[in-house]
């Protein structure tokens, strides 16, 4: 059997990096879970651009953007009327919100860095960011917050 796994080292984004992503997403939920829009369907995406390379974006047979990666919000936050809370199993464990936040976190920046890695600095790239709702995870939004940022 033959192994299909890209040969690369990974490299960890650096503080202000994680710093500009934790702030966009932190942004996009608050906005999301203000809009009272947060449900169990919720997804954070993301898509990264890299400076030079031509990558067209994927698509579904419907024509539909297929984002590098997504999570599901609800992996980690449940919510109520206008606020994020722990989810349900890190309620159990008696987790703060802080300690959600970090997970949640811990796994994009794992996420942005196998997409970037290849590559020898991360300045320049562009993350898109959307959280909302879609008809499907490869459907159109029906409610979305988004955001763009270039790291450093």
């Amino acid at each position: 059997m033959r192994d299909h796994t890209p040969d690369f080292t990974m490299h960890e984004l650096g503080a202000e990096n994680k710093a500009l992503i934790r702030q966009t997403v932190q942004q996009l939920l608050e906005k999301l879970s203000g809009d009272g829009k947060l449900n169990r369907e919720t997804l954070l995406e993301f898509w990264i651009e890299v400076p030079g390379l031509k990558r067209s974006r994927g698509s579904f047979r419907g024509g539909f953007l297929m984002p590098d990666s997504f999570i599901y919000l609800t992996d980690y936050f449940q919510y109520d009327a206008h606020s994020l809370l722990p989810g349900k199993s890190y309620e159990a464990e008696g987790m703060s919100l802080e300690s959600v936040w970090d997970d949640l976190l811990d796994e994009l920046y794992y996420q942005v860095e196998i997409f970037t890695s290849p590559l020898s600095s991360s300045k320049g790239i562009t993350l898109e960011l959307w959280a909302g709702n879609r008809q499907r995870p490869e459907g159109e939004w029906v409610y979305a917050v988004d955001r763009k940022i270039e790291l450093l």
